[in-house]
């Protein structure tokens, strides 16, 4: 098996113009001493997400950013997929919030459409959130994980912390949705810590 390409800082790209996501991963990234910059930041336009999966969208921001930069870049694409709906939103969770990224009309979207299924059980509304993530290189090597965690979709959205659809994400097990968690809660057991660990465990020195 071949071994992972190791991280050489402390710069780092985080390939994202969402504030959510880049302070998450901020946070994530901490305790290795990286001194991260968002695309958004360096004023890096976005590129365009055509990939069929969330791991193929992730690769294309990263290779964009570090390309751009010659910096070793990092991109996140996730999003909240509900079974009921065929995994929708999936790699579109973003879009359906529209030009102004109003994740209030997406979470909207997503209950219209469970009432459209006459979805009420919390059975019928199991959903999850999946978080791809790539460290990519300018020379073009990438490496990408890929972590999730199960739940449920529920309603009315129920917190002010984290961003897009937290509000309305139960994780199996749990009581509260990822909006009413401490933001040290989530980051300890989310789909984007899921697939940090795999970044970790590959990539960055632990020692």
């Amino acid at each position: 098996m071949t071994s992972s390409r190791k991280f050489t800082g402390p710069k780092l790209v985080v390939a994202s113009h969402n504030p959510g996501k880049v302070r998450e991963i901020r946070a994530l990234l901490e305790e290795f001493g990286v001194t991260p910059v968002s695309a958004g930041d360096m004023g890096l336009p976005e590129p365009i997400e055509d990939g069929e999966s969330f791991i193929a969208n992730a690769k294309i921001k990263a290779l964009a950013a570090a390309r751009a930069t010659n910096i070793i870049s990092l991109s996140d694409d996730s999003g909240f997929a509900v079974d009921i709906l065929d995994g929708a939103p999936g790699i579109y969770s973003a879009r359906w919030a529209g030009p102004e990224k109003d994740f209030s009309l997406a979470m909207q979207t997503v209950e219209d459409k469970l009432k459209e299924k006459q979805a009420s059980d919390p059975v019928q509304r199991s959903a999850s959130f999946i978080c791809a993530l790539t460290l990519a290189w300018p020379d073009g090597h990438t490496e990408s994980f890929e972590g999730r965690i199960d739940g449920t979709a529920v309603w009315p959205p129920r917190g002010c912390n984290g961003f897009g659809y937290d509000p309305v994400f139960v994780p199996t097990g749990f009581d509260q949705t990822f909006g009413e968690m401490d933001p040290s809660a989530k980051h300890a057991m989310s789909h984007r810590a899921n697939a940090f660990r795999q970044l970790i465990d590959a990539c960055f020195s632990t020692t």
